[in-house]
Protein backbone atom coordinates (compact mmCIF):
# COMPACT_ATOMS: atom_id res chain seq x y z
CA UNK A 1 0.00 0.00 0.00
CA UNK A 2 2.74 2.31 0.74
CA UNK A 3 4.64 1.65 -2.34
CA UNK A 4 1.36 2.61 -4.67
CA UNK A 5 0.72 5.85 -2.41
CA UNK A 6 3.92 6.94 -3.55
CA UNK A 7 3.49 6.17 -6.88
CA UNK A 8 0.35 7.71 -7.09
CA UNK A 9 1.47 11.05 -5.73
CA UNK A 10 4.81 11.02 -8.26
CA UNK A 11 2.12 10.57 -10.53
CA UNK A 12 0.19 13.27 -9.19
CA UNK A 13 2.94 15.45 -9.33
CA UNK A 14 3.61 14.80 -12.52
CA UNK A 15 -0.02 15.40 -14.29
CA UNK A 16 0.11 18.85 -12.26
CA UNK A 17 3.82 18.99 -13.90
CA UNK A 18 2.31 18.43 -17.02
CA UNK A 19 -0.76 20.66 -16.56
CA UNK A 20 0.98 23.54 -15.51
CA UNK A 21 3.09 23.39 -18.39
CA UNK A 22 0.16 22.95 -21.23
CA UNK A 23 -1.10 26.10 -19.47
CA UNK A 24 1.61 28.06 -20.19
CA UNK A 25 1.87 26.65 -23.84
CA UNK A 26 -1.70 27.40 -24.00
CA UNK A 27 -1.14 31.33 -22.32
CA UNK A 28 2.07 31.77 -24.73
CA UNK A 29 -0.73 30.31 -27.95
CA UNK A 30 -3.70 32.74 -26.88
CA UNK A 31 -0.90 36.22 -26.95
CA UNK A 32 0.02 35.40 -30.36
CA UNK A 33 -3.43 34.85 -31.20
CA UNK A 34 -3.98 38.10 -30.07
CA UNK A 35 -1.01 39.73 -31.69
CA UNK A 36 -2.16 38.49 -34.85
CA UNK A 37 -4.18 40.18 -37.76
CA UNK A 38 -7.32 38.41 -38.83
CA UNK A 39 -6.66 36.35 -41.43
CA UNK A 40 -8.73 35.18 -44.75
CA UNK A 41 -10.52 32.21 -44.65
CA UNK A 42 -7.57 29.47 -45.10
CA UNK A 43 -7.55 28.07 -48.52
CA UNK A 44 -4.72 25.29 -49.43
CA UNK A 45 -3.84 26.12 -53.18
CA UNK A 46 -2.63 23.86 -55.84
CA UNK A 47 0.96 25.30 -55.40
CA UNK A 48 1.34 24.77 -51.56
CA UNK A 49 -0.65 21.37 -52.30
CA UNK A 50 3.29 20.85 -54.89
CA UNK A 51 5.56 22.72 -52.27
CA UNK A 52 3.67 19.97 -49.26
CA UNK A 53 4.78 16.75 -51.73
CA UNK A 54 8.17 18.21 -52.82
CA UNK A 55 9.05 18.20 -48.96
CA UNK A 56 7.77 14.96 -48.35
CA UNK A 57 9.56 13.31 -50.95
CA UNK A 58 12.72 15.10 -50.10
CA UNK A 59 12.27 13.95 -46.53
CA UNK A 60 12.04 10.44 -47.63
CA UNK A 61 15.52 10.76 -49.72
CA UNK A 62 16.60 12.22 -46.18
CA UNK A 63 15.81 8.60 -44.39
CA UNK A 64 16.73 6.78 -47.34
CA UNK A 65 20.38 8.02 -47.12
CA UNK A 66 20.61 8.25 -43.36
CA UNK A 67 19.54 4.37 -43.01
CA UNK A 68 22.82 4.16 -44.91
CA UNK A 69 24.55 5.10 -41.78
CA UNK A 70 23.05 3.82 -38.97
CA UNK A 71 24.61 1.35 -37.11
CA UNK A 72 22.82 -1.72 -34.32
CA UNK A 73 22.67 0.16 -31.15
CA UNK A 74 22.13 3.62 -32.37
CA UNK A 75 19.93 5.85 -30.60
CA UNK A 76 17.06 6.83 -32.74
CA UNK A 77 15.22 10.32 -31.45
CA UNK A 78 12.49 11.84 -33.41
CA UNK A 79 10.19 15.56 -32.78
CA UNK A 80 6.57 14.64 -33.52
CA UNK A 81 4.59 17.76 -34.75
CA UNK A 82 1.13 17.07 -33.47
CA UNK A 83 0.73 18.82 -29.35
CA UNK A 84 1.19 15.83 -27.27
CA UNK A 85 4.91 15.48 -28.54
CA UNK A 86 5.31 19.18 -28.65
CA UNK A 87 3.93 19.12 -25.17
CA UNK A 88 6.24 16.58 -23.92
CA UNK A 89 9.09 17.60 -25.42
CA UNK A 90 9.36 20.70 -22.70
CA UNK A 91 9.49 17.90 -20.11
CA UNK A 92 13.33 17.97 -21.09
CA UNK A 93 15.51 19.37 -18.74
CA UNK A 94 18.07 20.47 -20.39
CA UNK A 95 17.89 19.94 -24.46
CA UNK A 96 13.86 20.57 -25.68
CA UNK A 97 14.95 19.16 -29.47
CA UNK A 98 13.54 15.90 -29.23
CA UNK A 99 10.20 14.18 -27.99
CA UNK A 100 10.35 10.51 -28.94
CA UNK A 101 13.38 7.86 -28.89
CA UNK A 102 13.95 4.25 -29.93
CA UNK A 103 17.09 1.91 -30.19
CA UNK A 104 18.38 0.55 -33.96
CA UNK A 105 18.84 -2.87 -35.04
CA UNK A 106 19.96 -3.45 -38.99
CA UNK A 107 19.55 -6.59 -40.64
CA UNK A 108 20.62 -7.16 -44.09
CA UNK A 109 19.41 -3.71 -45.62
CA UNK A 110 16.61 -2.96 -43.16
CA UNK A 111 16.46 -0.83 -40.37
CA UNK A 112 14.12 -1.60 -37.91
CA UNK A 113 13.60 0.62 -34.47
CA UNK A 114 12.16 -0.83 -30.94
CA UNK A 115 10.12 1.67 -29.07
CA UNK A 116 7.58 2.30 -26.48
CA UNK A 117 4.53 4.39 -27.44
CA UNK A 118 1.10 4.88 -25.87
CA UNK A 119 -1.81 6.87 -26.94
CA UNK A 120 -3.99 7.15 -30.07
CA UNK A 121 -0.78 5.58 -32.40
CA UNK A 122 -0.54 2.71 -30.68
CA UNK A 123 -3.95 1.81 -29.68
CA UNK A 124 -2.94 -1.98 -27.96
CA UNK A 125 -0.17 0.00 -25.52
CA UNK A 126 2.79 -2.83 -26.49
CA UNK A 127 6.37 -2.15 -27.53
CA UNK A 128 6.73 -1.90 -31.45
CA UNK A 129 9.17 -2.37 -33.87
CA UNK A 130 9.06 -0.37 -36.85
CA UNK A 131 10.69 0.20 -40.02
CA UNK A 132 12.80 3.26 -39.86
CA UNK A 133 10.53 5.24 -42.66
CA UNK A 134 7.58 4.25 -40.37
CA UNK A 135 8.81 5.95 -37.35
CA UNK A 136 10.86 8.73 -38.90
CA UNK A 137 7.45 9.49 -41.07
CA UNK A 138 7.66 13.03 -42.65
CA UNK A 139 4.21 13.35 -42.37
CA UNK A 140 3.95 13.39 -38.67
CA UNK A 141 7.26 14.51 -37.49
CA UNK A 142 9.13 17.42 -37.63
CA UNK A 143 12.69 16.13 -37.54
CA UNK A 144 14.96 12.95 -36.40
CA UNK A 145 18.42 12.15 -35.27
CA UNK A 146 20.78 9.27 -34.80
CA UNK A 147 23.20 8.92 -31.69
CA UNK A 148 25.82 6.81 -31.27
CA UNK A 149 26.85 5.58 -27.90
CA UNK A 150 31.55 5.23 -27.86
CA UNK A 151 31.03 1.54 -26.35
CA UNK A 152 32.22 -2.05 -26.90
CA UNK A 153 30.15 -4.10 -29.76
CA UNK A 154 29.63 -6.15 -26.98
CA UNK A 155 27.33 -3.97 -24.86
CA UNK A 156 25.71 -3.22 -27.87
CA UNK A 157 24.50 -6.15 -28.71
CA UNK A 158 23.35 -6.86 -25.27
CA UNK A 159 21.11 -3.88 -25.21
CA UNK A 160 19.54 -4.68 -28.71
CA UNK A 161 18.91 -8.29 -27.23
CA UNK A 162 17.22 -6.74 -24.25
CA UNK A 163 15.13 -4.49 -25.90
CA UNK A 164 14.27 -7.39 -28.30
CA UNK A 165 13.26 -9.27 -25.03
CA UNK A 166 11.18 -6.71 -23.84
CA UNK A 167 9.10 -6.23 -27.10
CA UNK A 168 8.61 -10.02 -26.65
CA UNK A 169 7.08 -10.28 -23.51
CA UNK A 170 4.92 -7.30 -24.91
CA UNK A 171 5.63 -4.70 -22.13
CA UNK A 172 3.03 -2.49 -22.10
CA UNK A 173 3.31 1.52 -22.42
CA UNK A 174 3.69 3.42 -18.80
CA UNK A 175 0.78 5.78 -18.42
CA UNK A 176 2.16 6.34 -15.19
CA UNK A 177 5.67 7.42 -15.75
CA UNK A 178 7.00 5.37 -12.98
CA UNK A 179 10.30 4.74 -13.23
CA UNK A 180 10.51 2.14 -10.46
CA UNK A 181 8.25 -0.22 -12.18
CA UNK A 182 9.46 -3.25 -15.13
CA UNK A 183 6.02 -4.45 -16.29
CA UNK A 184 5.56 -1.24 -18.19
CA UNK A 185 7.70 1.63 -19.54
CA UNK A 186 7.23 4.98 -21.58
CA UNK A 187 9.86 5.41 -24.42
CA UNK A 188 12.91 7.16 -22.76
CA UNK A 189 12.28 4.53 -19.85
CA UNK A 190 12.70 1.80 -22.08
CA UNK A 191 15.48 2.99 -23.34
CA UNK A 192 17.36 3.19 -20.74
CA UNK A 193 16.49 0.14 -19.17
CA UNK A 194 17.84 -1.66 -22.57
CA UNK A 195 20.83 -0.15 -21.58
CA UNK A 196 21.28 -0.53 -17.88
CA UNK A 197 20.20 -4.58 -18.50
CA UNK A 198 23.75 -4.73 -20.79
CA UNK A 199 25.70 -2.75 -18.56
CA UNK A 200 24.53 -2.09 -14.86
CA UNK A 201 27.55 0.35 -14.60
CA UNK A 202 26.31 2.90 -17.31
CA UNK A 203 25.20 6.65 -15.70
CA UNK A 204 22.58 8.20 -16.78
CA UNK A 205 21.34 11.70 -15.17
CA UNK A 206 17.93 11.44 -14.26
CA UNK A 207 15.86 14.29 -13.99
CA UNK A 208 13.67 15.98 -11.51
CA UNK A 209 9.97 17.78 -11.80
CA UNK A 210 9.57 18.81 -8.34
CA UNK A 211 9.71 15.48 -6.23
CA UNK A 212 8.98 13.60 -9.70
CA UNK A 213 12.33 11.48 -11.07
CA UNK A 214 12.38 10.11 -14.70
CA UNK A 215 14.53 9.72 -17.48
CA UNK A 216 14.16 12.31 -20.85
CA UNK A 217 15.20 11.69 -23.62
CA UNK A 218 17.69 14.31 -23.63
CA UNK A 219 19.17 12.30 -20.67
CA UNK A 220 19.76 9.53 -22.83
CA UNK A 221 21.58 11.81 -26.01
CA UNK A 222 23.39 13.96 -23.51
CA UNK A 223 25.11 11.08 -21.67
CA UNK A 224 28.95 11.08 -21.58
CA UNK A 225 29.28 8.07 -24.29
CA UNK A 226 26.98 9.27 -26.75
CA UNK A 227 27.47 11.79 -29.82
CA UNK A 228 25.53 12.85 -32.44
CA UNK A 229 25.82 11.42 -35.61
CA UNK A 230 23.53 13.03 -38.15
CA UNK A 231 20.16 15.17 -37.67
CA UNK A 232 17.32 16.10 -40.07
CA UNK A 233 15.19 18.63 -40.09
CA UNK A 234 12.33 18.08 -42.49
CA UNK A 235 11.08 21.93 -43.43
Amino acid sequence: MKKYNTTYRSFIVLRKGINFLLLLLLLGISWQCRQQKPLNTLTISKVDSLKEKIILQSAVLKIDSVKKIIETGDLITRTGNDFTSQSLKTLNQRNKTYSHCGIAVVKGDSVFIYHALGGEWNPNQKILKQSLLDFTDPVNNNSFGVFRFSLPDKLKQKWVASADDFYKREISFDMDFNLESNDKMYCAEYVYKCFLAADPTLNFNISHLNSFKFIGVDDLFLQENCRPIIEINYR
